[in-house]
């Protein structure tokens, strides 16, 4: 099974672009992707970019409507994902623990859905 998971942080809680705190944050992260790729579960992941160059986009009447930034106003933002394939839940909460992230925002553990006809 997939997991997705979903890293959220509040900016004004995340170490500050060239601090010690922010070199250690990404050595974290560095540690956390050569970890799954050792243990052979990554199958993707990306961090995004920030907010202010996010548009949203809905459907209404047949009518194109568009927003800049995220349609929700939440304190903690969508930040980055991974994508692992693991046996449980329980090993993808054991991954997510070991994230960063963990220390100040939020991880979204999700299972991704699987349409391949074969398993429904």
């Amino acid at each position: 099974m997939q997991y997705m998971l979903l890293l959220y942080g509040a900016p004004d809680a995340e170490p500050l672009y060239g601090t010690p705190e922010f070199q250690e944050m990404m050595k974290g992260f560095q540690d956390f992707n050569d970890r799954v790729t050792a243990d052979g579960v990554l199958r993707g992941g990306e961090a995004l970019e920030g907010t202010d160059k996010a548009v949203s986009l809905k459907l209404r009447a047949g009518k194109v409507e568009t927003m800049d930034g995220p349609y929700a106003e939440t304190r903690e933002h969508l930040g980055g994902y991974y994508v692992l394939d693991l046996p449980d839940i329980d090993s993808a909460l054991r991954y997510a623990a070991m994230l960063p992230v963990a220390t100040w925002g939020t991880i979204e553990v999700r299972p991704l859905m699987n349409y391949n006809p074969a398993n429904l």
